[in-house]
């Protein structure tokens, strides 16, 4: 393990950066998978994807394929190392190594009512609102949407997930699809807001989001969706478990063995279909709780897993997408504080392209807006860790330093105050008073804070707005992919 304050380039400012695995150990799990990919295979569901396999030379038996490991190196060879995704204002993501890009996650089965403050199945319109939300928080840098709603026509939920979270932001989006239908309809929306197909494929404004099961099984859907996005100039990111001690042996090197070979087949696919497909990998490579047998999000393995799993991507040179601000809590209390800040410093010293699922409680079941915001103030707290500290003739301030002298102060001189805000990170939802002005501004806490800071958002921040065009498009979109489901 290394912890470092060297930057990864020569600059001015050395930045903390934090290694788990050396660049041998990096090379002996990829060559485990590349081995446990020849030997073992995996399952691959999905009938296009065998064929892509089998016709560079991989053993095809049923559904289980083995991997020579010349194919997973020939594709590793054409998938791009770094790649960017627009919002629909303009602003441009970069998914690179080092660049860390923070977001929320897809999928909860229950919401936190941001209004009245009870856990309830999540429904139609908490991806809208947890847009909105992340929006206005400075530290979100991509949309999902933190919900999975099933009061509109079951297959459609993404599609009308997407409309919702387009409506209301605009940075880039994460979307998920668990058809090829569903992810042309998406398709066609995006296409509407940056004003064409052609458009769309040189600047996409969303990646596809799609998970693989553990241990080693790549589903039909999820290979087609990935085919289809790939295909359409859109980045893939395939993430998946798996849970340690249930899905891989209770070890931490065996674990990313199997969180790396099902993904290597997947860009391995990617890459056979349309060479120079944007990728990420991604893991969540969590500990079994030895008492429920439930994955762990919360645990310190899941740090330190994901954080070795980035090591392996950057060896690789292929983005990874890993998890932050997930917490086992199932309310915005001490523990999530706790497990939020743990996961977002591993996350950001590690360099991890994109983390994913900040404003998650109860083990990835429950979505909440609150605690998106708190979490946005640890990501605030950590990218200011994150800047380290720049060291040259003028901020070392000699000059100032003799001119003020011993016994001085620095605070009235105009060359150290104007630095003020650059340097000193201020809290939002943090309280820093004296105990007597604390007791006079009403005695409150963070977790009173960030509702109050959730719920100045929600009242009175207003999202870009679409045109009427664009989201007439959206319900001509909506409206036939219910009439295709009806037919079926």
């Amino acid at each position: 393990m290394i912890i470092s304050s060297q930057a990864n380039h020569p600059s001015a400012a050395a930045a903390p950066s934090f290694r788990v695995l050396s660049p041998v150990q990096c090379d002996q799990i990829f060559q485990a998978a590349l081995e446990c990919l020849q030997r073992v295979g995996v399952i691959v569901q999905n009938a296009e994807g065998r064929e892509l396999l089998a016709a560079a030379g991989a053993q095809v038996e049923g559904d289980r394929v083995r991997i020579p490991a010349h194919i997973i190196q020939n594709a590793l060879k054409t998938t791009p190392p770094d790649f960017d995704v627009w919002g629909r204002d303009g602003r441009v993501m970069h998914i690179a190594h080092g660049q860390v890009n923070f977001g929320p996650g897809p999928t909860c089965t229950y919401f936190i009512d941001p209004f009245n403050g009870e856990r309830r199945k999540a429904q139609r319109g908490d991806a809208g609102l947890t847009a909105r939300v992340c929006d206005a928080l400075p530290n979100m840098d991509y949309v999902m949407g933190l919900s999975l709603f099933d009061d509109v026509t079951a297959v459609l939920s993404p599609v009308y997930e997407f409309a919702e979270t387009m409506v209301n932001t605009s940075k880039p989006v994460v979307a998920w699809a668990n058809t090829p239908a569903t992810l042309q309809a998406i398709f066609e929306m995006a296409a509407a807001v940056a004003g064409s197909e052609e458009a769309l494929r040189r600047q996409p404004n969303f990646m596809f989001f799609t998970t693989y099961e553990s241990p080693l099984k790549l589903a039909d859907h999820p290979v087609a969706n990935m085919l289809w996005a790939a295909e359409h100039d859109i980045p893939v990111i395939c993430l998946g478990g798996p849970t340690v001690g249930s899905e891989a042996p209770f070890t931490g090197a065996a674990a990313l063995v199997l969180h790396l070979a099902p993904v290597l087949c997947a860009l391995t696919m990617v890459q056979l279909k349309r060479p120079g497909a944007p990728m990420v990998l991604g893991g969540v490579p969590s500990m079994m709780d030895l008492r429920s047998g439930r994955p762990a999000y919360g645990s310190p393995e899941m740090s330190l897993h994901s954080a070795a799993a980035v090591d392996v991507a950057r060896f690789l040179k292929v983005p990874f997408m890993g998890t932050a601000g997930a917490s086992e809590s199932k309310a915005v209390d001490l523990q999530a504080g706790i497990e939020a800040s743990i996961q977002v410093v591993f996350s950001a010293l590690s360099g991890a392209s994109l983390v994913h699922d900040v404003g998650f409680l109860d083990c990835a079941d429950i979505g909440s807006l609150k605690y998106l915001v708190v979490v946005d103030e640890v990501i605030s707290m950590t990218k200011r860790l994150m800047r380290g500290i720049t060291v040259t003739p003028d901020t070392l301030m000699l000059d100032l330093i003799e001119k003020v002298g011993p016994g001085g102060s620095f605070l009235s001189q105009a060359k150290s105050a104007s630095l003020c805000r650059a340097e000193a990170w201020v809290p939002t939802v943090l309280e820093r008073s004296a105990y007597a002005i604390w007791e006079k501004k009403g005695q409150k806490n963070s977790e009173t804070l960030a509702a109050e800071k959730l719920q100045k958002i929600l009242t009175t921040h207003t999202p870009a707005p679409l045109s009427a065009e664009i989201l007439q498009r959206f319900e001509e979109i909506l409206s036939s992919a219910e009439k295709q489901v009806q037919a079926e």
